[in-house]
């Protein structure tokens, strides 16, 4: 699979995955992709804590279901219609959780590049992450980003020191295939727009269409 094709078939992965387990060497190589990600002064601020404990899966499943509790609650009419539609994890299903935490420490405290922009470590943590999603979708594997949770709660589920903030649960595993369509437009929740409608040239243009 070349990088264009890896881009176009990533997936937020939910009901596919198999629960058939990673190969070492396989996972290996994604968080190998994901550690050679670009960061801020090579501050390299990302740590990867891998859980397969299934009381782990278990206690952050039971979280994330209150939390979209939560969330459909704020929701009525069609829009609540359609999120009762969508999976928003595959927690237990997966097997692995990859949880990827930003340590605003790491680099010392004068990190080239992030005197101006505090957020720079954060980013750099993103791209690790995309980095790891790209990777494991050329591997054929599926990686679901869980953001229905509390960050205090995910970062005392894995005993993380508190200045490590957790940035995203990956729900990573073997999966019977990739749908051609994301979930949230096949169910109707969003659509993704056209490149020309975020496009601007030299300076903001305002007035361009937007996808609703």
């Amino acid at each position: 699979m070349d990088l264009y094709e890896a881009v176009n078939r990533r997936r937020d992965t939910r009901a596919e995955f198999t629960g058939d387990p990673v190969p070492d060497e396989l996972l290996t190589r994604v968080l190998s992709a994901a550690h050679a990600a670009p960061s801020v002064g090579m501050s390299q601020p990302w740590d990867f804590v891998l859980v397969r404990d299934p009381a782990t899966l278990d206690a952050f499943a039971a979280h994330v279901a209150r939390e979209r509790e939560v969330f459909a609650a704020s929701l009525d009419g069609e829009r609540a219609e359609t999120f009762g539609r969508i999976r928003i994890e595959g927690i237990r299903e997966s097997g692995l959780g990859i949880v990827v935490g930003y340590d605003p420490q790491r680099g010392g405290p004068h990190v080239l590049g992030r005197h101006a922009i505090a957020d720079a470590g954060l980013y750099s943590v993103c791209l690790a992450i995309q980095n790891l999603w790209l990777a494991a979708t050329a591997e054929g594997l599926g990686v679901g980003w869980v953001s229905f949770y509390r960050e205090e709660f995910v970062g005392d589920l894995v005993g993380m020191p508190p200045h490590v903030r957790p940035v995203a649960w990956l729900c990573v595993g073997t999966v019977a295939g990739l749908p051609d369509t994301p979930d949230l437009e096949r169910f109707g929740w969003r659509h993704r727009s056209p490149l020309d409608s975020v496009l601007h040239r030299e300076r903001w243009t305002e007035g361009r269409p937007r996808a609703r």
